[in-house]
């Protein structure tokens, strides 16, 4: 590659090698460029992370299995999004070895629309997802009913509070997700 003559070459002033690479886990990238992932930290990156998780229970209903979905604003700045869907399944993924749930809350790009049979159609394609939800979030808690039985877990900034629990019996079905932005990345 021929240099610029009229370009001040800037190769000597400072070094660039592999100890300059970042490699960050996780949803520790979500956190740290949360730009990157919802476009922007301000009123429309909340109307975001609403929409990201209204899109997994409007997915349950153009797939047949829900007709009932609730957004409610809370006071302390939450949101609960409600849905009488299948319930986000709570036995323990394959690869991940967690449950089902807490790999979709807690990592990237994991979900029922990357293949598989979970959704023959999906309105919610376009978005980040889940995970970015709950690393924007301060809390986060998902109650399941499925199975014959209501599971829980909780989050904080994108981490596990602790294990997917069974808390009881249920003949209901669906997710409840309710969250709290977190304020630190969410200023306004």
């Amino acid at each position: 590659m021929a240099k610029n003559k009229d370009k001040k070459d800037n190769t000597n002033g400072g070094s660039y090698t592999a100890q300059d690479i970042t490699v960050l886990e996780g949803l520790d990238p979500v956190r740290k460029r949360p730009g990157m992932y919802i476009g922007t930290t301000g009123p429309d990156g909340l109307h975001h992370l609403i929409t990201e998780i209204f899109d997994n229970s409007r997915d349950e209903a153009m797939g047949g299995f829900c007709n009932d979905i609730e957004i409610v604003l809370l006071p302390g700045n939450r949101v609960r999004v409600t849905d009488n869907g299948r319930g986000i399944p709570v036995d323990i993924h394959k690869q991940s070895k967690v449950s089902a749930l807490e790999t979709i809350m807690t990592t990237l790009h994991a979900g029922g629309k990357f293949g598989g049979e979970g959704y023959k159609v999906s309105g919610g394609l376009h978005g980040v997802g889940a995970s970015v939800v709950n690393a924007l979030s301060i809390f986060c808690e998902v109650v399941v009913h499925r199975d014959g039985g209501v599971f829980i877990q909780e989050y904080k900034q994108g981490k596990k509070k602790s294990a997917v629990k069974k808390i009881g019996k249920s003949n209901l079905h669906g997710t409840i997700t309710t969250f709290e932005p977190d304020q630190e990345i969410f200023k306004e």
